[in-house]
């Protein structure tokens, strides 16, 4: 049996020519390479390099050695793939996210598969990776986009503040608010909302939040009082409003109040992802 570094090795140099270009691109030193090509052909046990004092160059069986070691590799790289595509298939996929919204939405979709289940709970936004690389969630929705090594994100929508007020109220009549329009407001808002409580918190800090544990509660205190609440572009789906609700939506202008959205994940779990991340992105794109 050959090793895969091997053939690694073989097919570099085939698409080199040098042993210094081919230590280069698999980032190992040279004489490594040179006694990887010398266990290559000891293994093989036929002659597949000629070596000349100042350089070195494939036989015509090496020629033919690299085209069947990289035929190798896309073999074993297809039994790896098909492997863990099989298993996710048979596993549950965990869904968390930074904000409300993603999992209003995903839980509005009628032909989710039976092995994705949603987080209610909010993901902290600085514990995303941890999250990932325990994987406690396969994919975490995030307000921020991430690249690194072993994690990436694809853009999925963008979620838009909106303050729902009182009919009769002065702003009301407005076709945008700004945050410091908001101030001195009380807001019946639920307690978990993720990374929109920072940022109310933080824009409006001279109003006051009455923060609801049930959702329930919150829906009962909305429909007999009128005091304001937020919605976004997405959370409406799931907001059951009493017809004789006197509040209209008026969208938030500030820049902090739009936030865009990523499907975030283990670079290594992107394929069996990207279904799932069509179908969320094609529902998102129905509440622009």
């Amino acid at each position: 049996m050959i090793d895969n570094y091997l053939l690694e090795e073989l097919v570099t140099f085939a698409k080199h020519g040098t042993l210094a270009a081919t230590a280069e691109e698999l980032m190992v030193t040279q004489p490594t390479v040179t006694r990887g090509m010398q266990k290559l052909e000891d293994d093989l046990g036929v002659k597949i390099f000629d070596r000349q004092p100042n350089r070195i160059a494939l036989t015509d069986t090496g020629k033919l050695a690299a085209q069947e070691a990289q035929k190798a590799l896309d073999a074993n790289q297809q039994f790896y793939d098909n492997v863990r595509k099989f298993e996710f298939s048979h596993r549950i996929t965990n869904i968390g996210s930074v904000a409300p919204g993603p999992i209003i939405l995903m839980n509005s979709l009628k032909d989710l598969s039976d092995n994705v289940k949603i987080s209610q709970n909010m993901v902290k936004p600085d514990s995303v990776e941890e999250t990932l690389v325990n994987r406690d969630c396969s994919m975490v929705l995030t307000n921020q986009e991430f690249e690194t090594p072993g994690i990436e994100s694809l853009y999925i929508g963008t979620e838009k503040l909106a303050a729902n007020l009182d009919k009769f109220m002065a702003i009301a009549s407005l076709s945008s608010v700004t945050f410091d329009q908001l101030k001195g407001l009380s807001f019946v808002v639920l307690n978990d909302i993720g990374i929109w409580k920072d940022i109310i918190q933080k824009e409006i800090p001279n109003a006051k939040f009455m923060y609801q544990e049930q959702r329930d509660s919150f829906s009962e205190i909305t429909k007999y009082s009128n005091f304001p609440y937020f919605s976004t572009n997405i959370s409406k789906i799931d907001l059951k409003q009493n017809e004789d609700d006197d509040r209209v939506q008026i969208p938030i202008s500030d820049e902090s109040a739009t936030m865009d959205i990523y499907a975030t994940y283990l670079k290594e779990e992107k394929q069996p992802l990207l279904p799932l991340i069509k179908e969320i992105t094609t529902a998102w794109n129905k509440f622009k």
